[in-house]
């Protein structure tokens, strides 16, 4: 591994470290070992990053958001044309709310974006949800084989955000369409020629929320914008319809990308160990505690962002003030101090809930447990519906989107035999 730590001046430096490198995209672990054990905080020059790998050290970054902002973290990881900057600035029109704001502005947006994203909310799209899943596979279970990325993993989510936040059904592929340029932009290295075009379709992506945000405005239906809409309603200081705006626009996004790589990375991890999707086919209760353990082994969202208000002491070692941090949210689901045998997986891991997948802290992540109930529904449905599907070929090589925060494989074949998938429970 190249990625030798070394020092210099007065705090640990990895020239090196690239976390869109081939070699750390296609399996970041063992970094995150070495980095542990060597260097739990160190600068990568690279890409202007404090890097953190502990879990108690992200643990105690992310309950400090008076120490550790959160304002930054969707800046793009790579500098823009002066052109592409430009347009962004103008066509993005996004206000601070709940994933790019601190206390108190942040108190006040969470406060009313976690009352629209109620419990009942939440617990009442399980219907919808399993007549989505349900639909998609009724789609391909003829086909005896299919990539899992594009004819279930990836839609599903999609549909069902887009349906919760109250998008007409006959946008969806549009929609969807334009989120990988916000993944590019945010979090890749696109290249200057395609910077532009990327931002087009963002600023293309805003205006369709906007104007969507103010047609519902005038006519509230029964989704979560109407939700938000109706708490402003009630006092226009709790939220401006700027931010109604841009928590859809935030939703839009992570709302889904997030769900489809934890199907995506639970599907690898199931049909990759013999005999595990059989257990679970025959013992459906072993699947809440199975997506727990997916979301520790093989994180969707393997690293987050914070940026220090402060000079403030990390791991020994002295950071100075706007210094921005990258948290290896995986390595810390990894570390041996947290979780026995950390690179094993385990389904009946009885601390397996302890993962730091979704944060921690004010800004644990809203969309949490519809994720959980998305993940457990696909997982439901997939082993009675397709209770031989496997890996085709079993050894086939996954590739990552080469971006710093998400990672989900993006091609997954699968196969089954169409007979034995026939006589699945639909459990509709």
């Amino acid at each position: 591994m190249s990625h030798i730590v070394q020092q210099d001046a007065d705090y640990p430096v990895n020239p090196d470290f690239d976390p869109l490198d081939p070699d750390y995209l296609a399996d970041p672990y063992p970094y995150f070992a070495k980095f542990r054990r060597e260097a739990p905080i160190f600068y990568a020059p690279k890409i202007d990053f404090w890097v953190v790998s502990r879990y108690e050290d992200i643990q105690n970054i992310v309950k400090d958001p008076e120490t550790f902002s959160n304002v930054r973290v969707q800046e793009p990881l790579h500098p823009l044309t002066n052109e592409a900057l430009a347009r962004l600035k103008k066509g993005v029109r996004v206000t601070p709310t709940t994933s790019t704001a601190d206390p108190p502005l942040h108190r006040r947006t969470r406060k009313h974006a976690a009352r629209a994203f109620s419990a009942k909310r939440v617990a009442g799209l399980e219907g919808r949800i399993r007549e989505i899943a349900n639909g998609l596979i009724d789609q391909m279970i003829s086909d005896g084989r299919a990539d899992m990325v594009e004819r279930f993993a990836f839609p599903l989510p999609a549909s069902v955000v887009f349906s919760l936040i109250g998008y007409p059904e006959e946008d969806t592929e549009m929609l969807k369409s334009w989120c990988f340029d916000r993944l590019k932009i945010t979090w890749g290295r696109p290249l200057p020629e395609e910077q532009l075009e990327a931002v087009e379709k963002m600023t293309s992506f805003f205006d369709y929320i906007e104007n969507f945000v103010h047609q519902r405005a005038e006519d509230l239906q029964d989704d979560y914008t109407s939700d938000l809409l109706r708490i402003r309603a009630e006092d226009e200081d709790n939220l401006s319809l700027e931010e109604v705006v841009s928590i859809d626009y935030s939703l839009s996004f992570a709302g889904h990308e997030t769900t489809t790589n934890l199907i995506l990375n639970g599907l690898r991890q199931l049909l990759g160990r013999p005999g595990l999707w059989d257990e679970l086919r025959e013992d459906p209760s072993l699947i809440e505690n199975a997506v727990e353990e997916i979301l520790r082994r093989d994180t969707s969202v393997p690293a987050w962002r914070r940026s220090t208000t402060r000079p403030v002491e990390i791991a020994g070692v002295e950071v100075p003030k706007d210094a921005r941090l990258m948290l290896l949210l995986a390595s810390a689901n990894r570390d041996e101090s947290v979780f026995e045998d950390p690179d094993e997986f385990d389904i009946r891991r009885e601390n397996a809930s302890k993962h730091i997948a979704f944060s921690h802290g004010i800004h644990f992540c809203l969309g949490a447990p519809l994720a959980r109930l998305e993940a457990r529904i696909a997982f439901e449905l997939l082993t009675q519906r397709m209770p031989d599907l496997r890996l085709s070929p079993p050894d086939q090589e996954f590739e990552f989107d080469p971006n710093m925060s998400f990672r989900g494989p993006k091609e997954m074949w699968a196969e089954w035999t169409p007979a034995e998938a026939a006589t699945g429970v639909t459990n509709r």
